[in-house]
């Protein structure tokens, strides 16, 4: 199963993607977390990684190399979701090579690339990587790979989600949260995926999560669990530390147990 978690900038999509990795991995899978946001930096630090893979785009030949292969399809009338950079017609785990990913105890973590100064150009080389890659990565029964997208809806126009399974939104209580959660949903559907479902994070109370829960709920949206404020998570992203055993590491359960239906059972 491929499960890409969106969300608004700032609604906590990393600490969700590591929540559902560790547990996920506490439980037999094996775990592939693809770091897809361009600009957030932060991810590895919180699954307990010591620094990011060589980034992905390097594999293929570097930002500019793609942008050329990009040109020259726009030339010969080719759209930006069907171009093509990657040579294999399918990869599993072990054909990543080493120093491009980083792993510990059953949990993996890839990069598809960051914009790291300043004129460099757009990420749209990042989005086409980044679909060719979740649609050509072939999982075995125990391996379950988490997407942590860039903040907001771009990504479906490079048409990421159509190399996806499922889509969590992750909602904070904010009320822009709601909208942007929205649109993901609609986006989603619009590409046919089926499977779409919306996690509250950072919220103070229960009575929040029940107003949030029926703003969803007019909106057509299933939430399948709910993230609590949890002083833990907090001081894991100030002081950009793997996350512990907290209440919230707790709380993802319910998420999880309901997501594993889904997912085929490990051997």
């Amino acid at each position: 199963m491929k499960i890409s978690i969106c969300g608004k900038g700032g609604s906590g999509k990393s600490t969700i993607v590591a929540l559902l990795a560790n547990e996920a991995r506490s439980r037999g899978y094996q775990v592939l977390v693809v770091d897809a946001d361009e600009s957030n930096t932060g991810l590895f630090r919180i699954l307990g990684f010591d620094q990011l893979p060589i980034p992905l785009m390097e594999l293929v030949g570097g930002k500019r190399n793609v942008q050329k292969k990009m040109t020259r399809g726009f030339s010969s009338g080719e759209s930006e979701t069907a171009m093509t950079i990657m040579m294999q017609d399918t990869i599993v785990f072990d054909d990543i090579p080493a120093g491009y990913m980083r792993e510990r105890d059953n949990l993996r973590l890839v990069c598809i690339g960051k914009i790291l100064q300043s004129l460099e150009g757009c990420a749209c080389p990042m989005g086409v990587l980044s679909r060719e890659f979740l649609k050509k990565l072939s999982l075995k029964e125990d391996e379950l790979v988490i997407v942590d997208m860039e903040a907001g809806v771009e990504h479906f126009g490079r048409g990421v989600e159509t190399s996806i399974d499922s889509v969590v939104i992750v909602v904070e209580p904010p009320f822009e949260s709601l909208e942007v959660g929205e649109k993901i949903h609609s986006l989603a559907a619009g590409i046919g995926v089926e499977n779409i479902w919306a996690v509250l994070n950072k919220v103070p109370s229960d009575e929040t999560a029940r107003k949030l829960e029926r703003a969803l709920d007019k909106r057509g949206i299933n939430v399948i669990g709910c993230i609590h404020y949890d002083p833990e998570v907090f001081k894991s992203s100030i002081e950009g530390g793997i996350l512990g055993k907290g209440k919230a590491a707790e709380e993802i359960k319910d998420a999880f147990n309901f997501l594993l239906p889904k997912m085929t059972k490990p051997r």
